[in-house]
């Protein structure tokens, strides 16, 4: 069968590309404002997820105060939450002990805020927008950026073809991807976004200085007995540090409780690590058999587990809000308040001023980068300039080693987030590695050593990839690119031994020695693909570039 060049062309007012909470919100606030100016607008969304909330994962506590201005009555008209914020606490671990900390951090306490399941969430916000008349696209992937004529202004985006064979040829249920054209396209596709890196190389959207920075975290929920540790506590939100890394390493672990006796565990660990041989997955597993940890959730069963980089850089990583004919909102954009832990509120926020610069830009009938950056001076305006840029330093400060992590902490805890140095830099998380010394790979040994997996409570690696409900057809072209393989072997095994093998927490990275020729070279299993895009991140490299599978792909997560 030959590939045809011919797409079917789908044309809309406004594009919004990833199913997030940023995008949402932006599309309800949208079909919201031109309802009040009897405007009729034909709006689209695309997610790559088989469902809209499949790739969606967080903590997650929600400061509702972003939801309550779009949906006053969020309450009475059915938003999933878990749980109302009874009380906080906040640990620091050893490894044999939990010690309570004298106060918790203004930014964390969270009493009144919900629990929520995003992915739960962000389903309820697409029926929402729905029910306004946006057309959902689940399981379409963006696959490329559409320019226009003078090579910059962005007209849409060609979602990835299907049936494509592994050998890049068309099977015979191949399908062409569709052009779908938009006089304004909204990029929503959360942490490290596949199109965002395209359009930033081309138009030079970040500042150099200081590098987005990103976290890995790895989350369960747990099913208890009817019996269990939250059943009569006045604290149902805990947040640790330490134990199973060091207080030099930027890490934390959280404790949700849900309803129906269910609870929400999870570790972040930020990627500027520089030990090679940190297991991200492994860490997870120390951190669940940690006495105080394991106390709370013994007994209990896995029910759900699933993968994700989170963005940390606040507001000195933030890239041009606006380019012509596109915005960008959310994780993306870097709209996190870094030292509260949260993303939601202000990812939903941004895609609602976005909304407004977009209304006013249909109304002007122009969409340069000029009108849509209307949207820039009402962040400016914004309570969500104001929180952003309180952590403008923070993940800089997270990134130092003790104590100057703590008088850096400290100092911006004081002065709203300046600190001692304002504007802080910071490393790519690619470069933070260090080499291998004579005698680490044994000391990772001794750390991790045999778990005890249980299947039950304590899963390996391959059985956590299959309780995400992740998919892949088998058949389709690797969506990893490894630039250049000899370099994996004959620098990376030699200097970091391939971190790639334990950054990553769906073992889709293997090292193989042929037998008898003793010849290495790095085997990939693509179908375990969490989609979290660690490895695009701290390759130390930079040897590996994720792309987007064929749509609907990946994780179907329903309960993260």
């Amino acid at each position: 069968m030959q590939m045809t060049n011919t797409r079917e062309q789908i044309e809309f007012d406004v594009l919004f590309v990833g199913g997030g909470p940023a995008n949402l919100a932006g599309a309800i606030r949208l079909m919201q404002l031109a309802g009040e100016k009897n405007l009729e607008l034909e709006v689209a969304l695309i997610e790559k997820g088989a469902d809209i909330g499949s790739h969606a994962l967080s903590g997650a506590i929600m400061d509702p105060v972003a939801v309550k201005e779009l949906i006053p009555n969020y309450k009475e008209v059915g938003c999933p939450i878990e749980n109302d914020v009874r009380g906080d606490s906040f640990y620091v671990l050893t490894k044999q002990w939990q010690y309570a900390a004298p106060f918790v951090p203004k930014y964390m306490k969270n009493k009144g805020f919900h629990i929520i399941s995003l992915s739960r969430f962000v389903r309820w916000l697409a029926s929402i927008a729905q029910d306004l008349g946006v057309n959902i696209f689940p399981g379409f992937a963006g696959t490329e950026v559409l320019y226009g004529q003078d090579n910059k202004t962005v007209i849409g985006v060609r979602t990835g073809d299907k049936g494509i064979g592994h050998d890049g040829q068309p099977k015979s249920n191949f399908e062409p991807g569709i052009d779908i054209m938009a006089k304004v396209t909204s990029f929503g596709e959360g942490a490290k976004g596949s199109l965002l890196r395209e359009i930033a190389t081309k138009l030079r959207l970040f500042d150099p200085k200081v590098p987005q920075t990103f976290e890995t975290g790895i989350k369960e929920v747990i099913q208890l007995p009817e019996s269990n540790f939250f059943s009569d506590n006045p604290v149902n939100d805990i947040h640790t540090l330490g134990y199973p890394l060091d207080l030099d390493t930027h890490s934390g672990g959280f404790i949700y409780e849900m309803k129906n006796n269910k609870v929400s565990v999870g570790l972040v660990v930020g990627l500027g690590y520089h030990n090679p041989m940190i297991d991200l997955y492994e860490e997870f597993i120390r951190f669940k058999k940690h006495p105080f940890v394991r106390g709370i959730i013994s007994g209990g069963r896995v029910v759900e587990q699933g993968t994700r980089t989170l963005g940390n850089g606040s507001y000195y990583t933030m890239p041009k809000l606006a380019v012509d004919g596109a915005v960008f909102v959310g994780a993306s954009a870097s709209m996190l308040n870094a030292p509260a832990l949260k993303g939601i509120h202000t990812s939903m926020k941004s895609g609602m001023l976005a909304a407004k610069a977009i209304l006013e830009a249909l109304s002007k009938e122009d969409f340069t980068q000029q009108t849509l950056y209307a949207y820039h001076d009402m962040f400016n305006k914004s309570w969500l300039k104001d929180e952003v840029y309180e952590g403008r330093n923070f993940a800089q400060a997270l990134s130092k080693k003790m104590p100057a992590k703590i008088f850096h902490l400290g100092a911006q805890y004081l002065t709203q987030g300046r600190g001692f140095v304002d504007k802080m830099s910071i490393e790519k998380d690619s470069n933070t590695l260090s080499p291998l010394k004579d005698g680490d790979f044994q000391t990772a040994g001794r750390r991790y050593g045999k778990h005890d997996h249980d299947d039950v409570l304590f899963l390996d690696k391959l059985t956590g990839v299959y309780m995400s409900k992740t998919q892949h057809r088998e058949d389709q072209p690797c969506h990893l690119i490894i630039h250049n393989p000899e370099l994996c072997v004959n620098e990376c095994l030699k200097d970091y031994r391939a971190p790639c093998t334990r950054f990553c927490p769906g073992n889709v990275y293997e090292m193989e020695i042929e037998q008898g020729t003793q010849e290495k070279r790095l085997k990939l299993n693509p179908s375990n693909c969490l989609h979290c895009k660690t490895c695009e991140i701290k390759d130390p490299y930079e040897n590996i570039t994720w792309t987007c599978p064929e749509g609907g792909d990946g994780p179907k997560y329903t309960m993260l």
